[in-house]
């Protein structure tokens, strides 16, 4: 019996994509989304309708760029880094990740 597939925890896409792209390198949306699903051991599914508006996001906030190649597929794609402004934000959304995480640990801990 497999597990059933999930999103994203509400919060959390922003970190993965950019936490994807300093590890990965520049990759296409599609490459994105699989490589977060195959991180994610397939616990999670990202739809289209999820990355690319998040990708189109983080474009606007300056966090990565968009570069224009051509795909293992022989398909022109655009394909998405990291910028200097991307990474600061990446230590943000960590540091914000572990506070969130710490807090949340402190109520399961929690005896009456």
């Amino acid at each position: 019996m497999s597990t059933p597939k999930t999103e994203v925890p509400y919060g959390t896409l922003d970190l993965v994509i950019l936490k994807t792209l300093d590890t990965m390198g520049a990759m296409h949306g599609y490459s994105i989304a699989r490589r977060i699903e195959q991180v994610a051991d397939n616990l999670l599914h990202m739809s289209q309708g999820s990355i690319y508006p998040a990708l189109i996001r983080l474009e606007q906030q300056g966090w990565i760029r968009t570069q224009w190649g051509v795909s293992e597929t022989n398909r022109k794609v655009k394909f998405y880094s990291l910028t200097a402004a991307g990474t600061r934000q990446l230590r943000v959304e960590v540091a914000n990740w572990e506070r969130a995480t710490a807090l949340v640990a402190r109520f399961l801990e929690a005896k009456s």
